[in-house]
C-alpha cells in the first residue's frame, strides 16, 4: 500500500494563489559572504593574533619611549614625528603584510577547496547561483578583508596610544607632545582609503586570478597560478633583457607609484594629501586592473558551472 505524498507540487500551489519563495539577491550575497567568514575562521583571527603578539612586543620595550621623548626636544618637528610615530607605522604594515599573504591564500583554496572536499555537491543544490558564489568569495580579500584590517589597525594603535600615554603620565611626562608628533587620527581617513583602494581595487587582479585558478585547478593551485607569470618574466628576461612584466606583476603588490604616493602623504599629514586619491581614482592603471578583475571573475563563474569535485 503506497502512502500518499505530504509535498503539493508547484503546480498546486500555484493553482491555490501560493507563489514560490524568492530570496533576494542581496540577502544571497550576504549569507554566502558570512558562509565564508564561518568556514575561514583565519581569516579574523590571523590579523587579531598578530596584532595581540605586537602589541605584547611594544608594552615590553615602552620603556624605550621614555628615552625618545627625553631626545624629542633636541629635534625639528619633523623628525619628532618620525621617532614616535615609528612603531604605529610599522603596526601598519605588519597587519597589511598579514591581510595581503591571508587574501593570497584564501583567493588560492576558495574554489578548489570546495571541489576537494566535495562540498560543492551541496552548494550548488542551494538557491545560491554561481556569480554569487563568486563575487561572495571574491569580496573576501577584496571587501572584508581591508576593512577588517584597518579595524584592527585603529584598535591597536589606540591601544597603543593609551599605553604610551599611561607610561607618560606614570613618570610625570607631559603627553601633549606625544599626541600632536604621532597624529595617528591624521592618518586614519588616509589608512581607510589605502587599505579600501590599494589592498582592495588595485591588487583585485591578483585575487581573480587566483580565484580562476582555484576553479581550474586539479591539483596545487597555488603552483599553477605561479608557474604562468614566472615563465612569462623568464621568458622577456631572457629573449629580450627587459623586466615590464615582472615589474607590472610587483607594482599590484606593491601598490604602485601611486600607493607609496598616498602612504607617503597620509604619513607626513601634507596638507595636500587630497590630491593623492583624486590621481589615484583617475589613473589607468586601476581601471584596467578592474577590467581584467572582471574577466577573470566572469571566468571562473564559468568554470565553476562546469567544474565538478576532484
Amino acid at each position: 500500500m503506497n502512502s500518499q505524498s505530504n509535498v503539493m507540487p508547484e503546480s498546486s500551489l500555484r493553482s491555490q494563489g501560493i507563489a514560490a519563495v524568492s530570496i533576494p539577491p542581496a540577502r544571497l550575497m550576504y549569507w554566502s559572504v558570512r558562509r565564508e567568514l564561518w568556514e575561514n575562521r583565519a581569516i579574523y583571527i590571523t590579523p587579531v593574533a598578530v596584532a595581540c603578539l605586537f602589541l605584547l612586543g611594544f608594552s615590553i620595550s615602552i620603556l624605550h619611549l621614555l628615552v625618545k621623548m627625553h631626545a624629542a626636544p633636541g629635534l625639528d618637528v619633523m623628525q619628532q614625528r618620525e621617532l614616535l610615530g615609528q612603531p604605529y607605522e610599522f603596526a601598519e604594515d605588519l597587519i597589511m603584510g598579514t591581510v595581503l599573504l591571508i587574501g593570497l591564500f584564501y583567493s588560492a583554496d576558495a574554489l578548489y577547496g570546495e571541489r576537494r572536499d566535495r562540498s560543492i555537491l551541496f552548494w550548488k543544490s542551494t538557491p545560491v547561483s554561481d556569480l554569487t558564489t563568486v563575487l561572495s568569495k571574491a569580496a573576501i580579500p577584496m571587501v572584508i578583508l581591508p576593512l577588517l584590517a584597518f579595524a584592527i589597525t585603529v584598535l591597536t594603535q589606540w591601544i597603543m596610544l593609551m599605553m604610551s600615554s599611561a607610561v607618560l603620565l606614570g613618570s610625570g611626562q607631559n603627553v601633549a607632545t606625544l599626541w600632536s608628533r604621532v597624529g595617528i587620527f591624521h592618518r586614519w581617513p588616509m589608512l581607510l582609503f589605502h587599505f579600501l583602494c590599494i589592498h582592495g581595487l588595485w591588487q583585485s587582479p591578483i585575487y581573480a586570478w587566483l580565484l580562476l585558478i582555484s576553479g581550474w585547478a586539479r591539483r596545487v593551485p597555488i603552483l599553477w597560478a605561479t608557474l604562468p607569470p614566472l615563465t612569462i618574466g623568464i621568458v622577456e628576461k631572457v629573449a629580450f633583457n627587459t623586466n615590464y612584466f615582472g615589474s607590472m606583476i610587483g607594482n599590484r603588490f606593491t601598490g604602485g607609484s601611486e600607493g607609496a604616493e598616498i602612504m607617503g602623504r597620509g604619513r607626513a599629514m601634507d596638507p595636500t594629501m587630497h590630491v593623492g586619491p583624486l590621481h589615484f581614482l583617475i589613473s589607468s592603471g586601476l581601471w584596467i586592473g578592474l577590467a581584467i578583475t572582471a574577466a577573470f571573475l566572469a571566468a571562473a563563474v564559468r568554470i565553476r558551472r562546469c567544474r565538478g569535485p576532484i
